[in-house]
């Protein structure tokens, strides 16, 4: 099976790409470039003491989580706080496009790495650095995880029921939005050192905080034209009704959005209470806002009443969008996931394969090999170092130094 452990025909085929971050946040950004065809090494310290390396699941000595988030990409070691270590990362950034780091801001300089000198070994170098609050500011140095810039963007402000504590969900949503936009940028950056061979590297300031904070477009606007501050209300909209979690007659939860005027009028209708439809406290999607308490209520109140899958095949005929709550086994069984092969099977050599989220975005026409999984410690360091023109020797020397 050909899996892109090797150059590939995708659209970023040709983009070199050192990955010297650790954990979530930029390692995903960097294997969304690898699905979609670039040449991504990870670099990672000679101890193999990169955090993700035990951030569950791991089953028994195999890191999970390492497996499908570096997946697609070659693997090598090299400690760059050591000269010799520091000497072998400008000659590997010679040969790159991109370098993506998530040290606290100042750490590259310290090592000797500062843009001047990455520039230096190569003019054309794209440097992303992705930190919790970017390059300057007085947070600058403050360290952080994912669950830190979720509270401080604003987003777990959103989330929890009306008058508890809000809620972190059991994810690090804030690493992969920032991943994501690691790759957008990158691959935005790609799109302009193809068009002018004169363009020179860039030095990208990446702050996971602004990134989550991107993504919740009108609180700003909502705050300072309206007066309002968004906060956490369970699991009920307060931008559109109806929009909410309810519970079937024998307890299945299931997520449901009727805010148009022709789906809720068709919700409406498949209850038998069309009078909902006209009355004046939810005639629009303002005024059921307005009364989003009362709609939801008696809402509930109906599907209650009802079997989920007497509810489900209702719904579906009247062309409202509802789904039950889905766990990964609903995903797994699930006919549509099935059909479209949302879940592919990723090469491993520990464990023959391991199942992980297909390649986004899909393009007609073009096919992408699966990935195969995350690197072992340092496993493609005798390729990698070996075009560099490094032969056993000198590697055998390098390992005894702690450099590899």
């Amino acid at each position: 099976m050909t899996t892109q452990d090797s150059p590939s025909q995708g659209p970023l085929a040709g983009v070199r790409i050192l990955d010297l971050s650790a954990v979530v946040a930029g390692p995903f950004g960097t294997t969304l470039c690898a699905d979609l065809g670039a040449r991504v090494t990870k670099i990672e310290l000679p101890d193999g003491s990169d955090a993700l390396r035990t951030l569950q699941p791991v089953k028994g000595k195999h890191a999970l989580y390492w497996k499908v988030t570096n997946r697609g990409k070659r693997g090598i070691t090299l400690d760059v706080r050591k000269p010799a270590g520091r000497d072998l990362m400008l000659r590997l950034v010679a040969r790159a496009d991109v370098l993506v780091e998530n040290f606290r801001a100042g750490k590259l300089e310290e090592w000797g790495l500062d843009m001047a000198t990455l520039h230096a070994a190569n003019p054309r170098l794209v440097v992303l650095r992705l930190t919790g609050f970017g390059q300057t500011g007085p947070y600058r140095q403050n360290g952080g995880f994912a669950r830190i810039f979720e509270a401080m963007s604003g987003l777990t402000n959103l989330c929890g029921e009306a008058g508890r504590m809000p809620l972190h969900m059991n994810f690090p949503l804030g690493d992969t939005v920032a991943g994501t936009f690691a790759a957008f940028a990158i691959a935005a950056e790609m799109v302009r050192m193809r068009s002018d061979p004169d363009a020179p590297g860039v030095e990208i300031d990446l702050s996971a905080t602004e990134a989550l904070f991107r993504m919740l477009e009108p609180l700003a606007v909502e705050h300072e034209q309206l007066g309002q501050v968004r906060g956490h209300h369970g699991n009920r909209a307060t931008y559109t009704a109806p929009s909410n979690m309810y519970a079937s007659a024998d307890g299945v939860s299931f997520s449901l959005v009727a805010s148009s005027q022709p789906i809720f009028r068709r919700l409406c209708a498949m209850l038998g209470m069309e009078a909902l439809a006209d009355d004046p406290r939810f005639i629009d999607n303002v005024s059921r806002v307005a009364h989003g308490e009362t709609l939801d209520a008696l809402l509930a109140e109906a599907f209650a009443q009802i079997p989920f899958d007497t509810l489900d095949a209702r719904l579906t005929a009247a062309g409202v969008p509802h789904t039950k709550i889905y766990t990964i086994e609903d995903i797994v069984a699930d006919p549509h996931f099935q059909a479209r092969e949302a879940i592919i099977r990723l090469p491993d050599p520990d464990l023959g394969s391991v199942p992980a989220p297909c390649i986004v975005p899909r393009v007609r026409g073009r096919t992408m090999p699966p990935p195969r999984s995350g690197p072992a410690v340092g496993e493609h360091n005798a390729d990698v170092y070996g075009e560099l023109g490094l032969d056993l020797a000198t590697l055998a020397k390098l390992r005894e130094e702690g450099v590899i």
